[in-house]
């Protein structure tokens, strides 16, 4: 790896990098890219461009192709256990589940009759409860979806049965929830709110909750970005944070010391493990796709 591309602000980083691993730029053609998730059955990764409404595929040695053309302002993405995709969509204000066959179901529009304001990321436990964020961003402009009030008036993060679709309020006292993750054991949720980037004086950090019973307890501020805000983020088999921020990707032990920084030349919006290995860092940055070889792993391989 070439030490333009990193920081180190703790030795125990180096362990976690491939020394002679590159930054490889793979696509450059998004207005903004987000919501990376790899499929290790068809060795792919999608992820959405939201402005253009679409949704991108990479392919190892055959590039990039069009996933789906009219996306509805699709925003973060992931699969689940059967290895299906599980989508935001600000547009429709909906997560949806797509289907091998391409059927597309709705799992999630409103809450107690309100329609939600634009769902943002999503992420699956193993006992298949899907747990998303609702912020404002996609009915702040057309730009993201569609200008439009929040019915609900506040954002919050949301969980939804796989029994009956009972969509369950988990946490209200966010200004912007975005980007969230489980660790290793499920014990934790970290959730992001990056409301700095639109209010002035707002939060710009990532909270931490424990997990019990499928309800969220003990919030608490994890660790306060300094440059930009934090998006998406993933945690390796370690339990270490990786968070996206304005300069790159940020990688924080569970204890919420900052090990380094993976530097890039656009801003971070989010990331995934994937690859044959578990092991290569696919990063959403700006208008770009970016990759990465670490010598670490997602923990679920999702």
């Amino acid at each position: 790896m070439h030490a333009h591309d990193f920081e180190i602000h703790d030795a125990r980083f180096r362990a976690l990098l491939l020394p002679d691993a590159p930054l490889e730029k793979l696509y450059g053609d998004c207005l903004w890219a987000e919501g990376p998730v790899y499929f290790p059955a068809g060795d792919y990764l999608v992820w959405s461009d939201i402005p253009n409404s679409r949704m991108l595929r990479w392919v190892p040695g055959m590039g990039v192709g069009t996933f789906r053309a009219n996306s509805n302002f699709s925003n973060g993405n992931t699969r689940d256990r059967d290895g299906r995709l599980v989508t935001c969509e600000h547009r429709t204000r909906r997560v949806t589940r797509t289907a091998h066959d391409g059927t597309i179901t709705v799992l999630a529009s409103a809450y107690h009759g309100k329609r939600l304001n634009s769902p943002n990321d999503v992420v699956i436990k193993s006992d298949d409860t899907i747990w998303f964020t609702d912020p404002d961003y996609g009915i702040l402009s057309d730009r993201e979806g569609g200008i439009a009030e929040s019915e609900i008036g506040r954002c919050n993060v949301y969980r939804i049965s796989p029994h009956n679709g009972e969509v369950t309020l988990v946490a209200d006292d966010f200004v912007k929830p975005n980007g969230l993750a489980f660790s290793p054991d499920e014990s934790r949720l970290y959730i992001a709110d990056s409301a700095a980037s639109h209010i002035e004086g707002a939060p710009h950090h990532i909270r931490v909750f424990d997990v019990v019973d499928g309800k969220l307890r003990n919030g608490r501020v994890f660790v306060e970005i300094a440059q930009g805000v934090p998006d998406g983020m993933r945690i390796d088999e370690h339990g270490n944070v990786w968070t996206s921020a304005h300069d790159g990707v940020h990688c924080y032990t569970p204890d919420g010391e900052l090990l380094g920084k993976i530097l890039t030349p656009e801003v971070v919006a989010n990331l995934t493990f994937g690859g044959a290995l578990r092991n290569r860092l696919f990063i959403t940055a700006n208008t770009s796709l970016y990759s990465l070889s670490v010598a670490v792993r997602r923990f679920d391989s999702s």
